[in-house]
């Protein structure tokens, strides 16, 4: 399955989750600058707040693999697929160069957040949380994400994304109480690849909109 926008797939999204959590408690949490516009039109039809999780991918050098991501706490959370044993490997072989990454992705974070950050947890408390991306190849950008939200209680976890790959799948259905996607792939290219138009504002745009909405909900 192929997707004219982001926005088109957002709304097919919307559509599903409607009828039954249209007069729950909810809050979408995106998870990319793509994932604020799919979420964008989930949030739109369940009348709730939309909001951002920035996470900074960390890849194994020469190997464009995730070794985990950096949250806007600072937390580095390893992706979950490595055993404790590779983790032990590539910290050992990479350390020096993965500790200047991760303190390169808080720094660029926190450039980009300036005072405070995207996350109002009164917003999140005791609420149904959707998290959406645009895609997902592999399930790091989650596992970040589950570490961040340990400080909020929550009423369930919903995930949804136009498409991920199968591998993302079997790691999906043991995180969330509901998921939500559209399309499974065996072979996943980039996200960029399943949508016709490929617009997206930049980062610091994304961010913005993102505030402003907060604002007017608090």
């Amino acid at each position: 399955m192929y997707f004219e926008s982001r926005i088109h797939a957002g709304q097919q999204l919307a559509a599903q989750l409607f009828e039954k959590y249209r007069y729950e408690n909810c809050a979408v949490v995106a998870l990319s600058d793509g994932g604020v516009m799919v979420g964008e039109q989930i949030a739109a039809q369940l009348h709730c707040v939309l909001t951002m999780l920035l996470v900074e991918d960390i890849e194994v050098p020469g190997e464009s693999v995730s070794f985990g991501g950096v949250s806007q706490t600072g937390n580095f959370t390893y992706n979950s697929e490595f055993s404790s044993g590779e983790i032990e490997e590539y910290t050992s072989e990479f350390h020096g160069y993965l500790d200047d990454q991760k303190r390169q992705a808080f720094q660029r974070i926190n450039r980009l957040l300036g005072e405070g950050g995207l996350i109002d947890f009164d917003l999140l408390r005791d609420h149904t949380i959707i998290l959406v991306n645009d895609g997902f190849s592999d399930s790091t950008v989650l596992d970040v994400a589950l570490e961040f939200l340990k400080r909020v209680r929550i009423n369930r976890l919903v995930i949804a994304a136009p498409v991920a790959s199968e591998g993302a799948i079997d790691r999906l259905h043991v995180m969330a109480d509901e998921l939500h996607i559209l399309d499974v792939k065996v072979n996943y290219f980039d996200t960029d690849h399943y949508y016709t138009v490929n617009e997206i504002p930049s980062h610091e745009e994304t961010v913005d909109k993102i505030n402003k909405i907060i604002l007017n909900w608090r």
